[in-house]
């Protein structure tokens, strides 16, 4: 199970590192991904305190994501070679890979709110010809009248049930 590390976690660890203690004593004894260690490591190594911070947050195209794939598949790049170039997280990598091996889309997910139901009610717009505008207030006045005769006809139904009832209308 993959649990999250501080920045005093992890520099800690790159200390133990630093200071001469071996990355596969160090990860048996914190039961720690090798990888991931490394990974630290180096990225303590080329950035400083602020490389055990996290990666930066941009997101990438499709086609830059597609380049970074192609560089591991047919130059044969590696992981960590790629994560601290360009800096990703190796997850991040491993993920596009997996999903240009499916045949998956590598574009960046749509974010917030999903678009309206297309069969929703249309937006108003203005006519813009005179015969659009009469064809327009024909319709309202279609619907109107439409309106009116339920309305009439509940009026007369309530009407009904009360004389039969023998209460006044």
């Amino acid at each position: 199970m993959y649990r999250h590390h501080n920045i005093e976690e992890r520099l800690n660890i790159v200390s133990r590192l630093l200071s001469g203690e071996s990355l596969e004593s160090l990860c048996k004894e914190l039961k720690m991904d090798k990888k991931m260690v490394r990974q630290w490591y180096l990225r303590y190594k080329k950035y400083g305190e602020a490389g055990l911070r996290g990666t930066r947050s941009y997101h990438y195209t499709a086609d830059e994501k597609l380049a970074i794939v192609r560089e591991v598949k047919e130059k044969g790049v590696t992981l960590h070679q790629l994560c601290l170039r360009y800096d990703l997280s190796r997850y991040a990598v491993q993920s596009w890979i997996r999903r240009y091996r499916n045949g998956l889309s590598l574009e960046n997910k749509k974010r917030g709110r999903p678009p309206k139901d297309p069969m929703a009610r249309p937006k108003k717009k203005e006519p813009q010809t005179e015969f659009e505008k009469l064809q327009a207030e024909n319709l309202r006045l279609k619907a109107e009248n439409t309106l009116l005769k339920k309305v009439k006809a509940l009026v007369e139904e309530q009407e009904a049930r009360a004389r039969l009832n023998g209460r006044k209308p």
